[in-house]
């Protein structure tokens, strides 16, 4: 059973269409009052899953909890939910009172109380003024707006929006990032959320499930995902990383002894089981420090390599060095005093990091 305390459980969830597997026993809670992000790839599921939970897909195996309450026989419009996708879908003969107001007009509520509700929303979103708009005469940021008034007035237990964002330009979309969060610290309501935008994902979330080939891989706060991604795909995914294979020499204690590009390293496993003779580990490329000389009694990681390319990109610069058969990638900001300017593309550095920046990934 679903925990009290939960506004949307899914249990051992699985959907196909003909011999592909959408979703593979998938199970995710969102606690009341949180915004989860689903975050994977196109093709992951993400997105199957948000239309089971709305109920415009039948899973074929595993349940669907919504306030503690078994739905998955229940259609959509018996779940105490509402979507808002990436087509804002607003009706074009109707001006912004009327479609925020129509879902209210179908349950034949009293006129008043349409009124008091639709003009809560409207302020809500800060469309307070807008209500004879017509769609055509809206920017794409106020369509949106219009479609999370729309969606709130009904007042669901949970949000789901599938790519809300996805259709505005980037300016608009960092804009908006910020009302998504307001709205949702307003109204005080669980949102499920869409997005293979990495960064999004990151900037919104109380947690995050990354998925990817209808598995959940991952499920944490964006600083545990990031921080300590469990596999390959989840650190490569999730930004960027250096993934390399590695010799485990030893294990003690919770740590590892490890033969890493010529060298040896001990790392903290973080109760992670570690089987066999290889490892794979990871480490953030923000983590790495370029250095034109060798430190010298020193207990951080040191690699000798050449730089193949430097990509100036404004905030930041980004390095790739060869290291034997390893191409690093190095990402320092831009700021006074950086060394961005002081290596060329060929010169000889050293590349250091801390041994706690290193994550070994669960096999």
């Amino acid at each position: 059973m679903a925990t009290a305390t939960s506004a949307i459980r899914v249990e051992g969830v699985t959907k196909r269409y003909g011999v592909v597997t959408a979703l593979e026993a998938v199970s995710l809670e969102v606690e009341r009052g949180e915004f989860l992000t689903l975050l994977g790839p196109s093709g992951s599921g993400k997105t199957t899953l948000l239309r089971v939970i709305a109920g415009l897909e039948r899973p074929d195996e595993g349940r669907v909890y919504l306030g503690g309450e078994d739905v998955t026989d229940l259609p959509p419009y018996r779940r105490r939910v509402h979507t808002v996708f990436q087509q804002y879908v607003l009706f074009p003969h109707l001006n912004v009172y009327k479609n925020v107001a129509f879902g209210l007009e179908q349950k034949r509520l009293p006129r008043r109380e349409i009124e008091r509700r639709v003009a809560a929303a409207l302020e809500l979103v800060r469309l307070s003024g807008y209500e004879r708009r017509w769609p055509h005469e809206l920017s794409g940021g106020e369509q949106q707006r219009v479609a999370l008034a729309r969606a709130l007035v009904l007042e669901p237990e949970a949000l789901l929006l599938d790519e809300p964002l996805a259709a505005l330009d980037l300016q608009l979309r960092k804009e908006m990032q910020r009302e998504l969060k307001r709205l949702q610290r307003e109204v005080g309501i669980s949102f499920l959320m869409v997005t293979h935008d990495q960064e999004e994902a990151l900037a919104l979330s109380d947690r995050l499930a990354v998925i990817a080939g209808g598995r959940l891989q991952q499920i944490g706060t964006p600083r545990e995902v990031y921080e300590n991604p469990e596999t390959a795909f989840v650190a490569t995914f999730l930004g960027s990383a250096n993934v390399f294979e590695a010799e485990v020499m030893a294990r003690e204690n919770g740590d590892a002894l490890l033969a890493l590009c010529g060298r040896t390293v001990r790392v903290s496993l973080n109760g992670r089981r570690l089987e066999g003779s290889r490892a794979q580990v990871a480490v953030r490329p923000e983590k790495i420090a370029l250095r034109a000389r060798p430190l010298r009694k020193t207990d951080l990681v040191q690699l000798e390599g050449v730089i193949e390319e430097r990509l100036y990109l404004g905030d930041a610069t980004h390095w790739r060095v060869r290291v034997g058969d390893h191409s690093v990638l190095v990402t320092e900001p831009n700021r006074p005093g950086s060394r961005a300017e002081a290596f060329r593309d060929g010169q000889r550095v050293f590349l250091c990091w801390a041994r706690e920046s290193i994550v070994v990934l669960s096999q």
